[in-house]
């Protein structure tokens, strides 16, 4: 196999899946704001109900700048809602609050893949930011050793990307059964916020796709 059509299995497919649920999460998204919630919660509401129903002590809810930059931060127990989602009293709003609030129950509860990412983290954030650079180097001054190095940091990129998905999935679905059973969502506003959290999940697994493909095709760039 030559490393034309390596680089486009490896590299090409995972960047045009990439894009392609960038673009499906913003029309996904931008469809379900445009449609109201009837009981009027807006999603900071929305993710206060989840938390207090979930018996939850001492997670504070804050507005961040930014669109679509919603999250958890387990360091301080603060869902963080920009204000497309916290100020919003639409589907898309309750649908993303709601998730960034099954976060929240994750870290309560103990949930055995989040606790894992967090472990990661600081390994892989080292590793995205030397894991190309060492690459690099290796191959300009032919060091296999450098190259594998290198391999090595990625692969706990990977290994992030890898263990987000279950920890996503779960934060949705546990976001979905606390608006349903919490009653915050009518039935028709429930599938609503399940397309925009599935559309969202796509994101994920493009992420992982992208940097698993990465790190094959360095692996076998460096063999070849």
């Amino acid at each position: 196999m030559s490393m034309t059509v390596v680089w486009l299995l490896c590299l090409g497919v995972p960047l045009a899946m990439g894009l392609w649920a960038q673009s499906k999460v913003k029309r996904t998204f931008a469809r379900w704001s445009d449609v109201p919630v009837r009981n009027g919660l807006t999603g900071a509401q929305a993710a206060a109900e989840v938390v207090r129903s979930s018996g939850l002590p001492n997670v504070e809810i804050r507005a961040v700048d930014g669109r679509l930059s919603d999250h958890y931060d387990p360091r301080n127990r603060t869902l963080n809602l920009s204000a497309d989602v916290g100020q919003a009293a639409t589907v898309a709003a309750l649908g993303v609050a709601a998730h960034e609030a099954g976060h929240a129950i994750q870290d309560a509860r103990g949930y055995a893949p989040m606790r894992i990412r967090q472990t990661v983290v600081p390994v892989a954030s080292f590793g995205s930011s030397l894991a190309f650079p060492i690459i690099l180097l290796g191959f300009v001054f032919g060091s296999f050793g450098l190259v594998n190095v290198g391999l090595a940091l990625f692969s706990v990129i990977v290994l992030f990307q890898l263990v987000t998905l279950p920890v996503e999935f779960d934060a949705s679905r546990r976001a979905l059964v606390a608006l349903r059973d919490g009653g915050l969502l009518a039935a028709d506003e429930l599938d609503g916020a399940k397309q925009v959290l599935s559309a969202a999940a796509w994101t994920y697994v493009a992420g992982f796709v992208a940097a698993l493909g990465q790190l094959v095709y360095f692996f076998l760039a460096s063999r070849d």
